[in-house]
This record gives C-alpha cells, sequence and structure tokens, in this order.
C-alpha cells in the first residue's frame, strides 16, 4: 500500500481485465487432444502474469516461485517462445498503437504521442551528428578483469578510440603480482 493514502498500488506484472480484454483474443487457441488430454494446461493469464514478473524482477526463468500461481519457470519460457512464433507481440504492437492513436487509452503513450513505429525523415533541422560516426564525441572506459570480475586495470579514452588498440596498454596497466617468488 501507498503510505497515507490507504490505496492499494497494482503490482506491475499484474495484468488488469481491461489489458487482458485486448490480449486475450490475440493468443493463438490450443485445442485440448480428446484420446490423450495430458496435463490441463495453465491458464494464459497466469502464465503471461509469471512472464512479466521474470522480466520485471530479473529473476532466471528455473528461480520463478511456483507459490504465485503463475506456474514453473520452464512453462512460461515456452509459452513466450510459443506466442513469440505465433507473432502476438507485434499484433499485439498494432491493437495499442491504434488504440492510443484513436485516444482509447490516453495514459499508453508517454507526452501524447500518437505515431509509433514510423521512422522520422533523414535530415532535418535537428538531426545532429550520426552516432555511428568515429568523430563522436565521449569518452570510453577500457577495463580488464581476472576470472572472477575483479577490476585490475581501467584506462579512460576518447570516445573515437577502437578496443582492440587499447589492449595493450591495458595489458601493460596491470600490475605485477608481489609476493614471495615460488
Amino acid at each position: 500500500m501507498i503510505r497515507g493514502c490507504g490505496v492499494a498500488r497494482p503490482k506491475p506484472w499484474e495484468v488488469d481485465d481491461e489489458l487482458w480484454a485486448v490480449l486475450g483474443p490475440l493468443l493463438p487457441k490450443v485445442e485440448r487432444r480428446p484420446r490423450h488430454p495430458g496435463r490441463k494446461r495453465h491458464p494464459d493469464r497466469l502464465v503471461f502474469q509469471g512472464i512479466l514478473f521474470v522480466l520485471h524482477t530479473g529473476i532466471s526463468w528455473k528461480h520463478l516461485p511456483q507459490e504465485l500461481g503463475f506456474g514453473s519457470g520452464m512453462t512460461c519460457w515456452r509459452r513466450l517462445a510459443e506466442w513469440t512464433a505465433a507473432g502476438v507481440w507485434p499484433r499485439l504492437h498494432e491493437v495499442l498503437a491504434g488504440r492510443a492513436a484513436r485516444r482509447e487509452c490516453p495514459g499508453l503513450l508517454p507526452g501524447g504521442r500518437r505515431q509509433l513505429s514510423h521512422p522520422g525523415v533523414k535530415g532535418g533541422a535537428n538531426a545532429g551528428r550520426s552516432p555511428v560516426d568515429r568523430g563522436r564525441t565521449g569518452s570510453m572506459h577500457h577495463l580488464i578483469t581476472d576470472a572472477t570480475g575483479i577490476p585490475l586495470a581501467a584506462t579512460l579514452t576518447g570516445g573515437n578510440r577502437n578496443d582492440v588498440t587499447q589492449l595493450i596498454p591495458l595489458l601493460q596497466a596491470v600490475p605485477p603480482v608481489r609476493g614471495k617468488r615460488g
């Protein structure tokens, strides 16, 4: 709950009825085999919430707690692959973009933007320099670590320097190992 308000904030992985009314019909329908039906399929809505939980928290699929009711991590992973192969996500994007353009979902796009996935015209007054240009500004941090990820040496160069050219200076910056010989 939000302190002082007494109103519960929904968790980012919880799917409300409005979103599910849009997403549910886009998911492929899977018929149970009449002869060998097998185990009953876990509900799509709970599996979708499990996918959102993994994406939001960053845990691995195998560590998804089954106590939350989303099914196993492998179930969520397989369903994500199944829905991706069926083209669910581009269709969902089209539907949500269409609803946002018609202002049916005013909070969907920040800043009241009306266009999604429309590439801008090349050039223009506000285009600036190309980000893939070697003349870009900025800096790069070059770092070398041991097998456990502990930094041994670091150098700082301009943003237009290639990593390969900095390998030898970086190796030379690693301090020698001190201690008794042998």
